[in-house]
Formats: C-alpha cells, structure tokens, sequence
C-alpha cells in the first residue's frame, strides 16, 4: 500500500504554486502591453510647434447699403445689437463706420469672408496656408499666438496644388522644421494645429491611415484619421519629431463636419510650390499634350503588356509635343524620364514637376513592343477643349468576317486619314451584339485588332480570319480624336 504524507504533499503544492506564480510576474510584457504603454504624449509637441502655427481671417469689401437706423426706433436697434441678432433688412448685422484714415471708399466696407489656419516657414513672416483659405480676399490678418495681429501681403497661390504663401512684417518669428515625407509610414501617429469652426490654437491627433492617396491632378495626399473641420484647412500636419510633413487640405464628409478621413498636402510637394511662388509668384508646370486613362488588367493582358500599369493615351494633342515626339494614340506610356509610370495618375505629376523646355525620354508599348522616344517638355497651358472630328463619307466595302464580331465597315478615304492623322483604319458604319456590348458605334475608326495595324476592309478580314474564334480579341479604336480599347467576343 501506497501512503501520501498529506502535510509534504501540501507543502509541495503550495511551493509549485507559489514558483508559477513568481515566474508568471518575472514574464516579459507582450507586446500589446508595451504598445499601451507606450501610447504618444502630445505636450512637448504643442509646446513646441504650437507657436509656429498662426491663425488667418480674410476679409472683402462690400458695397455699403443704405443704414435702416433711421427708419428704426434707436431702442428696438438697441435690442438687436446688445443681444446679437440680426437687424431686419440687414442681413450681415449692424455695420460701424471705418475709422478715420482707412482709407477705404465710403460706399464700401469690410465684411469677413472666411477664416483658416497657417503656420510659419520662415523667420522673417514667410507663411504657408492654402490657397482657397486667401482665394478671393481683399485683406488678410494673421494673429499669432501671442495675440499680435499682422496684415498679410498674398505672395502668391496655386489652386492647382492649394498651397499658397502670405508675407507679414515681423522678424524673428519661429518657424516650423520641414520633415521628410518619404519617411512617413502608415500607422503613424501625428498631430494637427489650427482654428476649426474658428477655434484658435485647437490640437487633434491620429494616425496616418494611407499615403500616395489619389484625389488631385498634381498631389498625392497623406490620408489620416485626424480630426480635420472648417478652419483646420492651411494647419500643419505634424509627426512625432515635431516635423511638419503636410498641410491640411481637405476632408470628406457628408455633414461638414470631421468623419474621420482627412487628407494633408505632402509637404515636400508643398515645398516646391511654395519655392516658385516666392520667386516668381507663380507655379510653372510642364506637359506634353495627351489625354490619358488608366490601363486595365484586360488590356494589359489583351496587348501583351502582362501587369496592368502606364499611362494608355486616349487622344495626341495635334501640333504638341507628344505629336512631335511621335506619341499615338493608343500607345500605353510605361517610362518618363527613365521612371517606370505605375498608373495614369503618375504621369502628369511627372511630366507637371519638369521644367518646360527640358528634353526627357520617353517609353511607350505600342502593338507589341516598347519605343524609346524623346519629348521637348512645354509650359501647361488652359485646357483646349477636344474639337470633334467631322467624318468623311467612307468608301462602302463589305467584311464578313466583321459581321461575326456584329460590325459593318468600311474603308476610309484618305481625307478623313489626313484629318485623323493615321495611315490605315476602316470605319464602323453599324454595330450591334457584341460590338454594341463593346461601346462601339456608328462614326468610330478601328486602327488596330490584336496588335496588328488595320490598313482597310481587306487587311482588317485577314487580321480577323486568322484569330481564334473561342477567344476575346482587343480592338483600338478612335472616336473623333481620341482613342481607346474595347474587348470583343466573336458572335456564336
């Protein structure tokens, strides 16, 4: 028989107990534990970047309407004023004369217009902000921190990229420290200044939720969570070194207030705009004369290129300098610059940041294979509206072939190739199935099938004959002056 001697049994429980219980408290934290821990502390930031940051208010001049205090009892006019409410027939409240010397006209005054935030970049009252928090202003007033109170000069806005630069007289002022975007990362904490719903001096922080967001022609913002309201627009977006690495810029919401997606100008983008506009007061940018789209996986496979990515020109501006370049439509541009073109929103900032006059190479896939071209970059200009091109009446030909794909062509004559600017094509005088599914029409020149260029009715059936029937097969097309692709299956 077996005995237990229940005290030393007891004894050894209570040992082993006590063993796992020290060595659970002398277990590292988890990570988890340690990420609480260390959650961000804002005070020193405040402190630090707090008085670079400025509030603006805009102010524009009104013409003056006739004063109802004369045909309104003083004590009624009494009441509206001292309890704030509106004067009837005065629909911007009670106006007060300009003091003397303002100089302004008598049938005219200031009326506020809007209020924003900025933050200050130089020593000497440089002043970064948006542009359409001065858009528009007569007069501009920056307060600081310590309650002092500048009228600003415009230097200069750009609505293409919002950033603008105001100048007041002061010196000694402290300026931000410029951080560098490229080090940014997603999920990184940061912080916002500024003057929401007019709120001087207000801080918000969050994360950065995304970078390289595409809302803008020229900008990719910084996307956070960071609480961003009317007012916060000109504000700088901070990281934790106390670095300025954006200015807030918009927010998307359907009640204007914050929910929680807030996108911030990239500063180093902001920078270069900023450098220009104090040197010349204005943003010169370059271009190249074509109108783009984004190249689908479908396309991208249909013509070899394999990953969808570049730019697929839709339309050559005639004359310009891709025209010159060599670039036609339906080229897919993959390189600018020696810089493979990822998506069709790459290019313009690309092609945008380049100094007008430079000559850059350029790679486009065309039919097949790549091209290596040269283009003379030219200053960006007000966008020419596409002048629709009249079309010929087309020599009447008949291809069978094309009917199985529910298209009726014909050859074009070689006025309508001249005012095209192409060698070869046959014009789609009927659609319907397949080709109607496709987004082809009446009017529209096919110049390309499965890569292979189309000369007319003749060269298009042989091209067509000789394809898989079981298979979609891309078609380029051109629509006036502009051209894109379309996959189309052959009717069972």
């Amino acid at each position: 028989m077996i005995r237990f001697n229940l005290k030393a049994l007891s004894a050894c429980v209570l040992s082993a107990a006590m063993a796992v219980t020290a060595s659970t408290v002398l277990l590292p934290l988890t990570p988890a534990l340690a990420q609480v821990r260390a959650l961000p502390d804002f005070t020193d930031l405040v402190e630090q970047v707090g008085p670079s940051v400025v509030n603006i208010r805009t102010l524009e001049k009104v013409s003056r309407r006739a004063s109802p205090g004369g045909q309104m009892d003083p004590d009624m006019l009494e009441f509206f004023r001292r309890f704030g409410l509106p004067i009837p027939n005065m629909p911007n409240g009670p106006r007060q004369s300009p003091p003397p010397g303002h100089g302004q006209q008598p049938n005219q005054e200031d009326q506020p217009r809007g209020v924003g935030s900025g933050f200050i970049l130089t020593p000497d009252g440089m002043i970064m902000t948006n542009a359409h928090v001065v858009e528009g202003a007569d007069e501009v007033i920056v307060t600081l921190t310590d309650k002092r109170e500048f009228k600003a000069k415009i230097i200069g806005a750009d609505k293409r990229s919002d950033v603008a630069v105001v100048k007041i007289e002061a010196t000694g002022l402290p300026a931000v420290k410029v951080g560098d975007v490229n080090r940014l990362r997603v999920g990184e904490w940061v912080m916002a200044i500024g003057s929401p719903f007019g709120l001087e001096n207000s801080v918000t922080a969050g994360i950065v939720s995304a970078k390289q967001r595409d809302t803008g022609d020229y900008l990719p913002f910084i996307q956070t969570d960071v609480a961003i309201n009317p007012g916060n627009s000109g504000g700088p977006l901070i990281n934790m070194r106390g670095e300025v690495v954006g200015i807030n810029s918009q927010i998307y919401s359907r009640s204007g207030g914050s929910m929680g997606i807030s996108f911030s100008i990239p500063m180093d983008e902001a920078v270069r705009v900023s450098e220009q506009l104090r040197a010349t007061g204005r943003v010169t940018r370059g271009r190249i004369g074509v109108q783009i789209e984004q190249v689908s996986k479908e396309v991208a496979e249909s013509i070899g290129l394999g990953q969808p990515h570049g730019a697929l020109v839709r339309g050559v501006e005639t004359g310009g300098p891709a025209d010159k370049a060599g670039v036609e439509a339906g080229d897919v541009i993959i390189k600018f610059d020696g810089k493979r073109v990822e998506k069709s929103s790459d290019l313009p900032r690309m092609v945008g940041g380049t100094k007008p006059g430079v000559k850059s190479p350029l790679t486009v896939f065309r039919r097949g294979a790549s091209k290596d071209l040269t283009v003379t970059i030219a200053e960006i200009e007000a966008d020419k509206t596409a002048t629709q091109t009249t079309e010929k009446e087309p020599k009447v030909a008949e291809s069978k072939m094309a009917q199985a794909l529910g298209l009726d062509v014909s050859d074009l004559t070689d006025a309508a190739k001249k005012e095209l600017k192409i060698k070869g094509g046959v014009q789609v005088k009927a659609s319907s199935d397949a080709a109607a599914r496709g987004g082809l029409r009446e009017g529209d020149v096919i110049v390309a099938v499965a890569n292979v260029a189309v000369s007319n009715v003749a060269g298009f059936e042989k091209i067509l004959s000789g394809l898989d029937k079981t298979k979609p097969v891309n078609i380029l097309f051109r629509r006036g002056e502009w051209a894109q692709y379309t996959m189309l299956r052959f009717n069972p």
